[in-house]
């Protein structure tokens, strides 16, 4: 069981995770500094970490924390989607991919594990599988935001043209 934090400790992750969403990692840091030595291996703190580290495209380093995400937490999707995402970073997609099918049936709500195995099945060059994904990324998470979301993602630009296409003729169908 995941031992929850003292107020003074809390109080210091919220002020780290404020820190990183005013993009400031390095006053983000220092604020989990402040947290009791103990406790720099509790999840909610690694989280933190991992984002100062992939803010920074420090991907070795966010790879360990990831890793060490799921170590702790096996049961929740963030470390498993982190340590993908992080391995993909370092240009290890198919071992990215391998990652989140390894699990992915453990997790049958998340959209966003099935949105990152289309990115990388896009990347792999294996279209199909990756509009296979996509689209159980859409049925969970929404087909509007997804798409939106897909037509700005660089690693799924091999499916732009088809993903617009669609877009248009459902446009016509609702006419």
């Amino acid at each position: 069981m995941i031992k929850p934090l003292e107020p003074h400790d809390q109080h210091h992750l919220l002020a780290a995770q404020g820190w990183i969403e005013l993009g400031n990692q390095q006053e983000a840091d220092l604020e989990l500094e402040q947290i009791t030595p103990e406790l720099h291996e509790h999840p909610g703190i690694l989280e933190v970490r991992w984002q100062i580290y992939a803010k920074a495209k420090k991907w070795d380093a966010a790879l360990e924390i990831a890793s060490a995400l799921v170590q702790l937490a096996p049961g929740h999707s963030l470390g498993w989607l982190h340590r993908s995402y992080c391995l993909h970073e370092l240009k290890q997609t198919l071992e990215a991919r391998e990652n989140l099918l390894r699990v992915v049936d453990q997790f049958p709500e998340d959209p966003i594990m099935r949105y990152n195995l289309a990115c990388y099945e896009c990347q792999l060059g294996r279209l199909e599988q990756a509009k296979v994904w996509l689209e159980k990324a859409c049925k969970l998470g929404g087909r509007k935001q997804f798409k939106l979301m897909a037509l700005q993602d660089q690693d799924l630009e091999p499916l732009w043209k088809e993903i617009r296409q669609a877009q248009a003729e459902n446009a016509i169908r609702k006419q």
